[in-house]
């Protein structure tokens, strides 16, 4: 990797740990983008480089959070026999991380499902959910006899709970542990 692309990938990662930062402090309707250029010490043109909108820099830096969450909820998930509790495993660091700050949670969804960019960053989302739809998957095949499409649309029809259950106007006061729990009757009624 030359210099060029060492210091592009440098600024990219010190825009994204600005950015995560300032959301979990304020939410996204307190931050700016120039608040973000400002403390990520580079030009406010410099950051639209990165991020068009500020939409696609919420997308950045939740990817990162959605991302580790993932790769924690893998882990979890692993050593679990019960489909049920191996997907609750798997989706409950999704769930925190999520409810960090609701506000950003439920933008990020939005951003994903309603977003009009096709950029990087919102294909990306759209990766990590599919990751996380297909580790949904497999735990199903692993542990029930789904090892066919009926097992890829519980899979689908997981991820759809989950989604609704975040997005919902109605859940915002909820807790971690109260979504986990609705979320997990629904998962019940879906694996019977």
């Amino acid at each position: 990797m030359g210099r060029r692309e060492r210091n592009k990938l440098e600024k990219l990662e010190r825009i994204t740990a600005v950015a995560r930062e300032l959301f979990a402090e304020k939410g996204i309707s307190e931050v700016t983008t120039n608040e973000v250029a400002l403390r990520a010490e580079i030009a406010a043109g410099t950051l639209f480089l990165y991020a068009k909108t500020k939409g696609e820099l919420l997308l950045l830096a939740q990817n990162a959070s959605y991302a580790e969450a993932h790769e924690v909820g893998m882990h979890a998930s692993a050593k679990l026999l019960d489909p049920v509790a191996a997907i609750l495993a798997l989706l409950k660091p999704i769930i925190i991380c999520n409810r960090d700050h609701v506000e950003n949670g439920r933008t990020y969804l939005q951003e994903v499902v309603f977003g009009i960019s096709n950029d990087g960053h919102r294909q990306e989302a759209i990766k990590l959910m599919t990751e996380t739809e297909r580790a949904v998957a497999s735990i199903a095949a692993q542990r029930t006899d789904d090892r066919d499409a009926l097992g890829d649309n519980r899979a689908r029809a997981a991820m759809a709970i989950l989604f609704l259950t975040l997005s919902s106007p109605l859940n915002v006061a909820k807790s971690v542990e109260d979504l986990v729990a609705e979320l997990e009757i629904q998962l019940r009624l879906l694996f019977v």
